[in-house]
């Protein structure tokens, strides 16, 4: 076990679960996550290996013996008839039948209806009512020669989901982490692999959450497919519904248009989301949208002459045709969503933006093999948490500018309340850890109000800042406006508020593309690189400084791996590019040496060795364990150094020989560095 594996066995022994677990059990059982967690929590909830292979086996049995699959339906019925079967595993739906007066349950895999369930069930479940849920059920078969009985009998029905846990405990358990350790507990509980991220990425996975501890919450998610934008939604929580975008109406979400006024969905659970929920060629239901607005923005909804609330969350999540430029240049970034719901008023409702195209395609090794959460437990301790507010936690060290609205105030309250409650629940957190979660919450409000000044010119400009205790502003931009600032406002801002965007514009740092002046005549300076941003390549950071020198030195202790020797042959492949034609150029290396793998090292660099001497350059290197510092020294006068060394780009899959990142470096999403250019 890693270090922080044994961490969290330590302090959540019993809750936690090997989260490669989950596909060794599943086997062709189409059933989300948290069951098979549930059942995985019963039985293989400890480190002790032998327990481990032991409970597998134990799982796999209950799932072969118990679980319905729709192909085998007729043949568990005749095993219950025959009372070699009692207990299944199947999604259960209940509905009344007001003409008998009775509630009656429909088994979906198992291919049953009609079967009477007792009241007093439903009032401890009343899920069952609404979408269906997943339950160990007893049933029994006693057949009558009256035809109107249904020969079914329920003896018992259990939700899978976790009947009691202890929060105080959570809560001091959590401050046995640091922060680091403990959103890579998270990301672990989600079943991604934290190494395969980088901060803000996690954040990112991370207010997928906030739906499941925030009450009416509304985030969206519009980005490429294969990131994964429903799977939290879909597998997480026994708590969350997932619908498609175009199979809802008025009353299955809100509320029938007749006496008794059945509530729907959004009284049920605690998070709905909308899957599919783009694409211009939906038709989408007005009054659907227009119920959906008052709701959103009021927590309330009225049908006929009663008006209802419910605390659901809403989530939309859809895939993007184009490109973010694209999208800034033609339309925004709301473009691709169908026309009744392309509408200002109701896109004003949704208080985060999360950057889809910023997150990477899933990929086998962004999975964990790591300990975390069964994820009942921690979707349960979520749940508990809609009672609380930390919406406050910030007010001691910053205030938010004047010119914010109530609305977009409310709208970064609640996400700042929502990922403390998630990264901070024993409200334990330093002055800088609460910036960053204030600013990440700002930006992502920020994200939708400036694509609804696009869409309707009445909406004003807005300086989205938040000021510190020593009086200092901190403008906020979202990542899209400091990578492409020449687009983002273009036909966005009306004429009076232009010179606010020109006021902001020192603050933003001018994306690698936008240093023509440096390319064509380099110059001292400093650049930072922010997270998850593209257009960043070795040609157009070190190209301009290496042009004309014939001796070059890189300092850089991280040689070691793998993908940092491709770095290093990608820094050469530049150095090669800025050569005169007729000359030779000498590159020599320091780095430190591998304790655990020194042959491999050497192997890398023996190879690149003989590649470059082809094309003239000699390529050499040296060890040293006492380097910190990363830095390349040109023999005609520029020191550049780098704060990360060459390591600045986020993993991505190198095998994929169709990947654009793979082949450009231009098209690989960064992690955060900083580089400054000196001349010596």
């Amino acid at each position: 076990m890693s270090p922080l594996d044994g961490k969290i066995n330590e302090h959540f022994g019993g809750l936690v679960v090997r989260k490669d677990l989950v596909k060794a059990v599943k086997g062709n059982a189409i059933v989300p996550s948290y069951v098979l967690e549930y059942l995985l929590g019963q039985y293989c909830a400890t480190a002790d290996e032998e327990s481990i292979k032991s409970g597998i086996e134990t799982v796999k049995e209950i799932l072969a013996k118990h679980y319905v699959h729709r192909s085998e339906a007729g043949l568990v019925r005749s095993q219950i008839r025959e009372k070699k079967l009692r207990k299944i595993i199947d999604r259960v739906s209940v509905d009344l039948n007001d003409k008998d007066d009775v509630y009656q349950a429909t088994f979906a895999n198992l291919g049953i209806n009609k079967v009477a369930v007792p009241a007093s069930t439903i009032k401890k479940h009343q899920k069952l009512l609404v979408g269906g849920v997943w339950c160990i059920a007893d049933l029994d078969y006693q057949h009558d020669e009256d035809q109107k009985t249904v020969p079914w009998v329920l003896e018992s029905l259990k939700p899978i989901q976790l009947s009691h846990f202890d929060f105080d405990s959570y809560v001091a358990n959590r401050t046995q982490f640091s922060t680091d350790d403990w959103i890579d507990t998270l990301i672990q509980s989600i079943g991604f692999n934290p190494e395969c991220f980088g901060r803000r990425s996690k954040l990112l996975q991370l207010v997928r959450l906030i739906p499941f501890c925030e009450r009416n919450y509304n985030v969206i998610e519009l980005g490429p497919k294969g990131t994964g934008k429903s799977h939290v939604y879909s597998e997480f929580s026994p708590h969350g519904m997932l619908i498609s975008g175009g199979e809802v109406t008025v009353p299955k979400l809100f509320v029938e248009n007749r006496a008794p006024y059945k509530i729907g969905l959004v009284g049920y659970w605690d998070c709905v989301a909308f899957d599919e929920f783009a694409g211009k060629s939906k038709r989408a239901d007005k009054a659907l949208v227009d119920i959906m607005k008052n709701y959103m923005a009021n927590k309330s909804f009225s049908r006929g002459i009663e008006t209802l609330g419910a605390e659901a969350s809403m989530a939309f999540v859809g895939n993007t045709q184009h490109t973010v430029a694209h999208m800034l240049r033609h339309s925004d970034l709301f473009d691709e969503l169908p026309p009744n719901y392309h509408d200002s008023a109701f896109l004003d409702r949704i208080h985060f933006y999360i950057p889809g195209w910023e997150v990477d395609i899933i990929r086998g090794e962004m999975f964990t093999s790591g300990f975390g959460f069964v994820v009942d437990y921690l979707a349960e301790v979520l749940r508990s948490q809609r009672n609380f507010d930390y919406s406050h936690l910030y007010a001691d060290h910053f205030s938010l500018s004047e010119d914010i609205s109530t609305r977009d105030r409310d709208a970064i309250h609640k996400t700042f309340s929502g990922l403390m409650k998630i990264l901070y629940p024993h409200k334990q957190a330093t002055v800088e850890e609460i910036e960053e979660v204030l600013r990440f919450a700002i930006e992502g409000r920020k994200r939708v109000k400036d694509q609804l000044m696009r869409i309707d010119q009445t909406y004003a400009a807005v300086r989205f800042s938040f000021t510190s205790r020593d009086g200092h502003e901190h403008l906020v931009q979202t990542l899209e406006e400091e990578q492409y600032p020449k687009i983002y406002h273009k036909g966005g801002l009306p004429e009076e508020a232009q010179p606010l965007a020109d006021s902001m514009e020192p603050a933003i740092t001018p994306s690698i593309d936008n240093q023509k002046s440096k390319i064509e005549n380099p110059t001292e300076g400093h650049v930072e690189i922010k997270e998850n941003q593209k257009g960043v390549s070795f040609d157009k950071l070190f190209g301009p400084y290496l042009r004309g020198s014939s001796k070059i030195v890189v300092t850089d202790a991280y040689i070691r791996s793998f993908h940092q020797a491709k770095n290093l042959m990608d820094f050469l492949e530049t150095v090669f590019k800025t050569m005169d034609e007729a000359g030779d150029m000498e590159v020599h290396l320091i780095t430190c040496q591998d304790e655990f793998r020194a042959d491999q090292q050497e192997d890398f660099f023996t190879q690149m060795q003989k590649n470059c001497i082809r094309v003239g350059i000699k390529f050499t290197w040296e060890y040293d364990s006492t380097i910190h510092a990363r830095h390349i020294v040109t023999d005609h006068g520029w020191k550049i150094l780098l704060d990360r060394g060459l390591d600045v780009f986020q993993p991505f899959d190198s095998k994929d020989a169709f990947s654009l990142a793979a082949r450009l470096q231009s098209q690989r999403l960064c992690k955060k560095f900083e580089v400054t250019y000196l001349r010596v």
